[in-house]
């Protein structure tokens, strides 16, 4: 796996990004919430700064960040709200991993330097409206015509749709093979001819992040558009799945960051507010919340690191990337829920950050295979190694 970059380099890249989140995003996450948008001038920012290219091997323009540095870049970035990270997510993730992982050389070369540059933002196309924990029940088809596939179908709550150049989409290519077999993944520009970006959707939390609707009609491609090319024709879900374990890593890192920025602001309160003549942290049942929230957020950062570490030595990590999703997901919602009880009435108030990180918070234990397909994930794995 990437051995990263030098270690020293890292250290001031994490200082560097650190810094932005606290210095630069925090103070901008009113305007992202009024306007449901992030400013051209934070994008920009971020692009200048290498962000989208985290991930992407440095041959091709990218930062070329290992698992474990990403990991603990990601952290530090989501200590600002998460509907910044969502701008860079498909980038660094989900979006371009697929072409990372099992592209063509052509395919690297034409795609991987303008996603690293944030001049190509990636989409992953997945979920579907009667599929999303159900991946292998794809329902939109891609049927051979000659040389071409057309594809047709409709994929739904799409990261970054709105603004993508280029979309990873999943299709069924055999029908005769069911569930997960028969599935491949296309590498699809954004202006082909029959795609519909639908209106963004209006969500609980994270608002300034773009989901959408994408419709496919009649989309004609090249059967070189295959990722790894044709002779990876109904290989598609082997490279979703690949993706989706490295995207599990990155959610648990984010779910720290996020427990960490929740802890920090319950802790200031507790120390400012008083009740009964003193402080509230020195009454004991707030002491025990907040030593709750410590308890998690310790355990939490301690499994991503060591998933990551697993991941980069052995190349996969699927029942400790499970683990790590479900336990730092589930975790950051109760760091969540405690920290806004420490605030009283107040936290409910909406001119409290906690408020909105309480919404924005809830939708990790969801995307990139909830918390119920991570326990099935986990049960199954731990099952078949006992029984072999």
């Amino acid at each position: 796996m990437s051995s990263g970059v030098d270690a020293d380099v890292f250290e001031q890249l994490l200082q560097v990004v650190d810094r932005f989140a606290r210095e630069r995003l925090i103070p901008a996450e009113k305007r992202v919430e009024e306007e449901n948008d992030i400013p051209e001038e934070i994008v920009a920012e971020m692009r200048e700064m290498g962000l989208f290219g985290l991930s992407t091997p440095e041959e091709y323009g990218g930062i070329g960040l290992n698992v474990p540095q990403e990991a603990r870049l990601i952290e530090a970035l989501c200590y600002a709200s998460l509907t910044f990270r969502s701008l860079i997510g498909t980038n660094v993730g989900i979006g371009a991993q697929g072409i990372v992982m099992d592209g063509t050389p052509e395919q690297k070369d034409e795609w991987l330097p303008g996603i690293a540059s944030g001049e190509v933002i990636a989409s992953f196309a997945l979920t579907e409206p009667d599929n999303g924990s159900d991946a292998g029940g794809i329902r939109t088809m891609a049927r051979r015509d000659g040389t071409d596939f057309v594809i047709n179908g409709t994929k739904r709550f799409i990261t970054n749709a709105v603004r993508a150049g280029v979309f990873t989409v999943f299709a069924r290519t055999d029908p005769s093979r069911p569930g997960a077999d028969g599935v491949s993944a296309f590498i699809v520009p954004a202006n082909t001819p029959g795609i519909t970006v639908a209106t963004p959707d209006r969500k609980m939390g994270q608002r300034g992040t773009k989901t959408s609707d994408v419709i496919f009609e009649d989309v004609r491609i090249p059967e070189t558009a295959i990722i790894g090319g044709p002779d990876n024709l109904n290989k598609g879900f082997r490279t979703a799945m690949k993706v989706l374990d490295r995207g599990r890593i990155h959610v648990s890192a984010m779910a720290v960051g996020q427990g960490q920025r929740m802890l920090d602001i319950a802790t200031d309160y507790a120390l400012e507010r008083k009740q009964f003549g003193k402080p509230i942290g020195e009454h004991q049942l707030v002491q025990g919340l907040l030593a709750d929230c410590q308890a998690d957020l310790h355990a939490a950062r301690a499994l991503v690191h060591a998933t990551a570490e697993t991941f980069d030595r052995e190349g996969k990590a699927i029942l400790e990337a499970s683990c790590a999703k479900y336990f730092c997901t589930e975790a950051a919602g109760r760091i969540a829920d405690r920290a806004l009880q420490i605030h009283g009435g107040a936290g409910y108030m909406s001119e409290y950050d906690i408020e909105r990180l309480y919404r924005d918070i809830r939708l990790l234990r969801i995307y990139e295979g909830t918390s119920q397909i991570q326990q099935l994930v986990i049960a199954r794995r731990t099952l078949a190694a006992r029984a072999a």
